[in-house]
C-alpha cells in the first residue's frame, strides 16, 4: 500500500537505475520536455492519466503507483531550506548573490511584479567549450505584473 507520493518517486529513481534508463528517453516517450517530465517523476507535478500509463510502463509500476503520479503534489523537494547537496547549493548561491540584481533588473524592465514557476519553462544544455564544458540553463517565466484594486 502506497501512503505518499515519495514512496512512488522512489520506485521511479530504483527503476531507472536498474533499467539505466535516461531521462531524455523518458521524456520523448512522453512527449514532453525532459525538465518537465524529470520534475513529474521526482514528484514536482501531476501526469495526466495517459501520461501516467506512459510512465508505469516505462518503470514498470503498479495501478496503484500510477495513480498517485495523477494527484497534484506537495510542491518543494529540498528536505532543508539551505540545501546540502553541492549542485543544488551552487543554485541556491547564485539566488544569494544574483536575486537582487535579477529582481532589479526583471523590475526596471516590466514593473512591479514576479516571474511565474507555474507559466514557466526550463531548457538545460550541454555548451561544449574548449575551457571545460558549460551548464546552459535558461528559464522562462510569464511576468505577472502586482495589480492595484
Amino acid at each position: 500500500m502506497i501512503t505518499h507520493r515519495q514512496q512512488v518517486t522512489d520506485m521511479i529513481i530504483s527503476a531507472k537505475v536498474l533499467k539505466s534508463i535516461k531521462w531524455s528517453d523518458v521524456a520523448k516517450e512522453i512527449g514532453l520536455s525532459k525538465e518537465w517530465v524529470t520534475a513529474a517523476c521526482l514528484g514536482q507535478m501531476a501526469f495526466n492519466k495517459e501520461q501516467a500509463e506512459k510512465i508505469g510502463q516505462i518503470f514498470g509500476l503498479s495501478d496503484e503507483a500510477v495513480a498517485w503520479l495523477q494527484i497534484v503534489p506537495y510542491k518543494g523537494s529540498l528536505p532543508t531550506s539551505v540545501p546540502t547537496d553541492p549542485l543544488i547549493y551552487r543554485w541556491y548561491e547564485v539566488v544569494n548573490v544574483y536575486g537582487s540584481t535579477i529582481k532589479e533588473l526583471i523590475h526596471e524592465e516590466f514593473g512591479d511584479g514576479i516571474m511565474s514557476a507555474i507559466d514557466f519553462s526550463m531548457d538545460i544544455q550541454r555548451e561544449e567549450n574548449p575551457n571545460g564544458d558549460r551548464v546552459n540553463v535558461v528559464l522562462s517565466g510569464k511576468f505577472l505584473p502586482y495589480k492595484t484594486y
